[in-house]
């Protein structure tokens, strides 16, 4: 049933270092203003600084009150405020309004203000437009990586995938450097690094000028981890468009998952309140399902109900001796399995209901068909009903890019109908959201993807083919084609199935969409690591439009053992999904490879929406 790890797997290394290392980094700047003082946090960083620094480790550090950074004034009383933001222009306006309203009260305090994970220029400049900027004291908190889990870390930046894919806005990427120079200065140099996409290969160039930067101890010091692959999230849109239907996944959509915790609602707890589970290989129960397709879920639960019944109904037979070891020994284990069972069958039965009242086997299927290339009419009628019957804006959404991206752009008599029709059914007020996805490559038009083809066909009877390889990327990046379909027939992410594909047993990565498609970033992962190079694969980066950003940079392995070989790091710029995470840790069991995961942030299908839209939840 749960996938165990192969007994041959290479062990990973040890991450809970990070935590230490960025508690003992925050404990120092808080000791720095000497005394009680008043902690504003906000509330991006609140989770993430649960999981590193508790209440408790904070009161310890004399920190006396915690208050939430938010729009209305402040109420604290103490004479030391310590600001624990990110920088956001909108958070020094916040802090310049408290230190302004205390000097027109004639009131003197002091202030700091803590950046996490780096400080901005724009930030300075701001504060000293205010006026403040000798009045606080500013410092920064390089916390750039959490251990959500024993295989993934996540730098908890959601706003990356915004930034630099729309924006356009790189200063996120000398966050990436330092956090993965701080990696390979904890664990070693890494002996083979891989990248595609234009914010990967600047990523990897500035964390190069660091490492050349330091002395040679790194370098001389044995790798832990003997491969690394940088890959943007614009390389493949279309996994993290797809409905998610492994079991973590699917959590992920229907309650959020946040900073590694859910809040199951009370339909889940079965009482009055709702409760916050951390969701990690710790949670025995979860770890066994976490990355099975969902329709084995169930009854991998009731299994696991009826052993676990059979363990309990052991004591009946007992003596004295036997029952005492059972109590002190077995019962507290028991109870907390079936407590976290219980909560789990909860989701499931909550999912199920959710998922039964959106017709998911219709959007399944039309999901299927959109990737397939098979019935696009009946899939754009049905995009059609779902934006006619007002189910989700951004579900609605998700469904129109899916059906560009497939489709290499929609055709113009579409694009016009189905943005109309959108904003007819969910309001004028998504106009700019309809920029702001065509600006990404999201949801384009075919219209000028057309004309340059027409363009290349002519130049390329006048030069040769590698120069008009040339100009075709020219032409291809200028109308952010996304080539879906020839790049899905190079790479087969359509497996062809005689008759029912085996989920139980699953015999690829497709499993985690039902069997109908392989994620495409996982695909060329494994594809590059089997060649360990890029050699072969020139037509499909080139299909990318990455054939300037795709790099393999191969050092001496004798250093590396045979063990830090079989250990990757997939690092994800503009963020990763659990089905994707899945995926690579079956291609994993399969090929004897552990994958070691670092995410600006964990995304899934809604929160890419969410990002390029305009119109705030």
């Amino acid at each position: 049933m749960a996938f165990p790890h192969r007994p041959d797997a290479p062990e990973l290394p040890d991450f809970s270092m990070l935590k230490r290392l960025a508690r003992d980094q925050l404990i120092y700047l808080l000791e720095q203003l000497p005394g009680k003082k008043d902690l504003f946090i906000e509330a991006d960083l609140m989770s993430p600084l649960d999981r590193i620094a508790n209440v408790s480790i904070l009161k310890q550090h004399e920190v006396d009150k915690l208050y939430k950074v938010e729009n209305k004034p402040a109420l604290s009383s103490n004479e030391q405020l310590c600001f624990l933001v990110r920088p956001r222009i909108k958070n020094m306006r916040y802090i310049a309004s408290l230190v302004n309203a205390d000097k027109l009260s004639g009131r003197t305090r002091k202030y700091k203000v803590i950046f996490s994970p780096q400080k901005f220029y724009a930030c300075e400049m701001v504060l000293e437009e205010e006026g403040i900027y000798g009045d606080v004291s500013c410092d920064e908190w390089a916390f750039s990586l959490l251990p959500l889990d024993v295989d993934l870390l996540s730098m908890e930046l959601p706003e990356f995938f915004r930034d630099y894919f729309l924006e356009g806005d790189q200063r996120w990427i000398n966050t990436v450097a330092q956090a993965l120079h701080l990696l390979s200065t904890l664990y070693g140099p890494f002996p083979n690094c891989y990248g595609i996409g234009r914010c990967a290969k600047m990523a990897y160039e500035l964390w190069r000028n660091l490492e050349e930067e330091e002395d040679g101890e790194t370098k001389s010091r044995r790798p832990e981890i003997g491969h690394i692959f940088l890959l943007d999230r614009d390389v493949d849109f279309v996994t993290a468009l797809c409905s998610q239907v492994v079991y973590e996944g699917l959590v992920d959509d229907t309650f959020r998952i946040k900073c590694g915790s859910v809040d199951f609602g009370p339909e889940v707890t079965s009482s009055d309140k709702s409760l916050k589970v951390l969701l990690n290989a710790e949670d025995k129960v979860f770890n066994e399902i976490r990355n099975e397709h969902f329709s084995n879920v169930f009854g991998f639960l009731s299994q696991k109900a009826r052993n676990l019944q059979a363990q309990y109904d052991r004591r009946r037979g007992m003596d004295i001796k036997q029952m005492k070891n059972f109590v002190s020994q077995e019962l507290k284990g028991l109870k907390q399995e079936h407590r976290l069972l219980s909560l789990h069958i909860g989701a499931c039965e909550s999912i199920m209901k959710k998922k039964t009242k959106q017709d998911f086997q219709e959007l399944i299927k039309t999901e299927h068909a959109l990737l397939e290339g098979f019935n696009i009419r009946e899939s754009t009628s049905y995009i059609e009903e779902h934006i006619d019957r007002q189910v989700s804006p951004i579900e609605s959404l998700r469904l129109m890019c899916l059906l560009s991206i497939t489709e290499n752009g929609l055709i113009p008599k579409d694009y016009r109908s189905l943005k109309t029709q959108y904003l007819q059914s969910y309001g004028p007020e998504h106009l700019l959201t309809f920029s702001n996805l065509r600006r990404a490559g999201l949801l384009t038009e075919q219209a000028p993807g057309d004309t340059l083809t027409a363009v290349e066909s002519k130049v390329s009877k006048l030069v040769t083919d590698k120069a008009a390889g040339k100009i075709t990327d020219a032409f291809s990046s200028l109308a952010k084609r996304s080539n879906f379909r020839a790049i899905s027939k190079k790479l087969n992410l359509i497996p062809r199935v005689d008759g029912e594909y085996d989920l139980k047993v699953p015999r690829d990565m497709a499993y985690v969409f039902s069997g109908a498609y392989v994620p495409l970033s996982c695909r060329i992962i494994e594809q590059v690591l089997e060649r360990r190079s890029w050699q072969g694969l020139d037509e499909v980066v080139r299909l990318l439009n990455c054939s300037d950003f795709a790099f393999t940079d191969m050092t001496k392995e004798d250093k590396a053992s045979s063990e830090s070989l079989r250990l990757i790091l997939v690092v994800f710029l503009g963020g990763c999904t659990f089905s994707e995470i899945s995926a690579l840790r079956f291609l994993g069991r399969e090929k004897g490879y552990r994958f070691i995961f670092l995410t600006t942030a964990v995304t899934n299908s809604a929160r890419l929406m969410e990002a390029m839209s305009e119109v705030k939840a």
